[in-house]
């Protein structure tokens, strides 16, 4: 089937390298010139796992390229819609800049019978709005949102564990509904879940499980801030409630909090969202949400600052990761940066390593200093930071070799990722994020 996908930022480049991966014919566009002149060229703008490997395969087979002219669209069945949807500069509520400006310039090329599919996520009512214009072309609105993990991206989006689809009522939605089956006739065929709904449901599925994620996550960093004035252990009592089926232990990990360029963005724009609706009290739980995954860096920082005997001026912090996630070089709301810069702040001389997001780290925070070589960014190091899981910081650094590398003896874990006892017994002295 021909596809368009507009808006090839890490939403629509995994999503058109992937379609195309499944033997459609995909045509990627978007505005940024030198975003689509590298993809055209098979580099991928960003890192993630397995991208690489697909956009290179579909462009050398034809059926996977991309442009800035939406034309190009013209001749598609169906029509992807992933730009980006930030969060206000003033507020926050979600900008639907993108989102309109996408619609506005596809629907000179839509033709009778076509689907217009959203993948952004977008505040409730979204959808609702825009299909009156997108119907008065022939066309039909659907929305289909994404839950693409970064780090994972392309293998979600080629075998995703559910597919949700907001269609129309009657026989609209029911044809629209069966164009999408077929897009997605391999997860379809192995019995992935389809989950029909109305627009509205639809939306709410995307930022309701961003809600939760983030709500559990902050739940665990609550109890870590009880456990730092009790005395527990806060992976103890994550490993113990894990067991509970209701509960379930992924996401219960006690650490720095979340980042990124989706649940900090989401739960805002569902709070401002849920205010606009009259029902704003419905999801005021969210703000301390925030609030307790802000206050997770902070204490990080906090621990430094009390493993150097009170005062980090002039220094050697060195920060393992600039990432907000392992696996990816995404730096969006890091956690991670916002830790180190925190710390320069108050005069650290700051050194920060991660095998992915240096360069992007640097752009925006030129007033770091960054060593790609780990144990480089090491040597002569007062004290450690590990703020990304990367597998080179967290697995792969034995606490004995890192005390070759420095006379410094303080590690600050921010994701309670390394073997505290290990790190003890090889002379270091450790600082989790409530433990004790």
């Amino acid at each position: 089937m021909k596809l368009s996908v507009i808006g090839c930022g890490y939403l629509g480049a995994v999503h058109a390298a992937a379609m195309a991966s499944i033997g459609h014919d995909v045509v990627g566009i978007d505005v940024d010139q030198r975003k689509i002149d590298a993809l055209s060229k098979g580099e991928a703008p960003f890192f993630e796992p397995g991208l690489q490997e697909i956009l290179t395969a579909g462009i050398a087979a034809g059926n996977l390229r991309f442009t800035t002219d939406m034309a190009a669209a013209a001749g598609a069945k169906v029509h992807f819609v992933g730009v980006g949807t930030p969060q206000q500069k003033d507020g926050y509520a979600a900008d639907l800049t993108y989102v309109n400006a996408a619609i506005d310039g596809l629907l000179p090329y839509l033709a009778e019978g076509d689907i217009v599919a959203g993948k952004s996520t977008v505040p409730v009512g979204t959808a609702a709005g825009l299909a009156p214009r997108v119907s008065d072309t022939g066309a039909t609105l659907v929305w289909n949102p994404e839950f693409l993990r970064e780090g994972f991206a392309v293998q979600d989006t080629v075998d995703p564990d559910r597919l949700v689809a907001g269609v129309p009522a009657g026989e609209e939605g029911e044809r629209a509904a069966s164009v999408l089956r077929e897009v997605y006739h391999p997860s379809v065929a192995k019995g992935t879940p389809f989950i029909v709904t109305d627009y509205a449901t639809a939306e709410l599925v995307k930022v309701s499980a961003n809600a939760f994620l983030a709500t559990k996550i902050s739940f665990i960093n609550a109890m870590a801030e009880i456990a730092e004035v009790t005395g527990a252990d806060v992976t103890q009592l994550a490993d113990a409630i894990g067991h509970d089926a209701r509960i379930g232990r992924r996401f219960l990990g006690a650490g720095i909090g979340f980042g990124g360029g989706c649940l900090p963005k989401d739960i805002r724009a569902f709070s401002a969202r849920a205010e606009e609706l009259g029902r704003g009290e419905s999801v005021a739980f969210l703000r301390q949400v925030d609030e307790i995954n802000l206050r997770r860096r902070e204490r990080a920082v906090q621990l430094v600052v009390e493993g150097l005997g009170g005062a980090v001026f002039e220094k050697k912090v060195t920060v393992l990761g600039a990432a907000f996630k392992p696996h990816s070089d995404d730096i969006r709301d890091s956690p991670a940066l916002d830790v180190a810069v925190r710390l320069h702040g108050l005069g650290a001389n700051v050194t920060v390593t991660d095998p992915a997001a240096i360069e992007n780290a640097r752009r925006i925070h030129p007033q770091l200093t960054y060593v790609e070589d780990r144990d480089e960014a090491i040597r002569d190091a007062d004290a450690l930071v590990l703020v990304t899981e990367w597998d080179e910081y967290r697995r792969q650094l034995a606490p004995e070799y890192a005390a070759t590398l420095t006379e410094g003896r303080v590690v600050v874990d921010g994701r309670n990722g390394l073997d505290a006892a290990a790190w003890r017994a090889a002379g270091w002295t450790y600082f989790g994020m409530g433990r004790p």
